[in-house]
């Protein structure tokens, strides 16, 4: 039997409330909700997704307010994070205005860096991520990441590649809102189909830029 049939409208009034109750009593008398209609149906679509992108961790719900001047205990939005390689893959939160999807990768080490930039350099893997950049752009997706201000150093100011080599990470987003196939069984294949847009950004950093 099918366990999945949609992410119900329930999810976004929840993170929407949430927003102006964000306290611990406020969570404990609400925490069916979340079981029932963020966390359950959100797993229930991970599961009908892993065999096309793998294996997806669900976010925990809390925040670290250890070293964070803002102390309200709880996220607003639920994250969850298919990865093809550590840090790398494809992404989805659920939040007050809607779904967001998405994909890259966002965090960085100074070897992963450098394997970006020097492929960004190079003529053909970085023509190749020029091409994928502007095609996901083209069909709608927010190309982002930490960038820095200018072109880092050892590399021309003028390179044709300037924009991407200043990128730290590098990833590509879509807020949907709540289109009417989110509380459907349909869900599975749209955002399927709109991760599946962002593959070939996933697959050029797993191939040249890993971590």
């Amino acid at each position: 039997m099918d366990t999945f049939q949609g992410i119900p409208p329930e999810a976004f009034r929840f993170y929407a409330e949430l927003e102006q109750n964000n306290n611990r009593e406020w969570w404990l008398e609400h925490k069916d909700t979340y079981d029932a209609a963020v966390r359950e149906p959100l797993t229930a679509l991970l599961e009908r997704l892993e065999p096309q992108f793998g294996p997806a961790k669900i976010f925990r719900p809390y925040r670290d307010v250890r070293f964070s001047p803002d102390k309200t205990p709880y996220k607003t939005a639920q994250g969850a994070f298919a990865a093809e390689q550590e840090g790398v893959g494809f992404y989805l939160h659920l939040a007050a205005d809607g779904l967001t999807l998405g994909g890259g990768y966002h965090s960085h080490s100074p070897a992963q860096l450098a394997r970006f930039r020097e492929s960004v350099d190079a003529p053909g893997t970085g023509e190749a991520l020029q091409d994928i950049v502007d095609g996901v752009a083209a069909a709608g997706y927010s190309i982002g990441g930490e960038t820095l201000k200018t072109v880092p150093r050892g590399f021309d100011k003028d390179h044709p590649r300037a924009e991407l080599l200043k990128h730290k990470s590098l990833s590509a987003g879509l807020e949907l809102g709540e289109p009417g196939w989110l509380s459907t069984p349909a869900a599975v294949d749209e955002i399927a189909g709109r991760w599946e847009v962002l593959r070939p950004l996933v697959d050029w950093v797993s191939k040249h830029a890993a971590p």
